[in-house]
């Protein structure tokens, strides 16, 4: 599993700590979702208003 975290077209580099945490709060919150099931791709986009 791998994270990529990119801010206004601009990739932020992260170290292993940061990358696995992203991964387990992210992998773990779509396990607990109803109807989720399998998936290879996620992609979450948060907007500032």
């Amino acid at each position: 599993m791998s994270v990529t975290l990119i801010i206004d077209g601009r990739e932020i580099p992260m170290n292993e700590f940061v990358e696995r945490f992203l991964q387990n709060t992210i992998s773990g919150s779509l396990k607990s979702l109803r109807g989720v099931g399998e998936w290879k791709e996620v992609r979450i986009t948060i907007r500032e208003d």
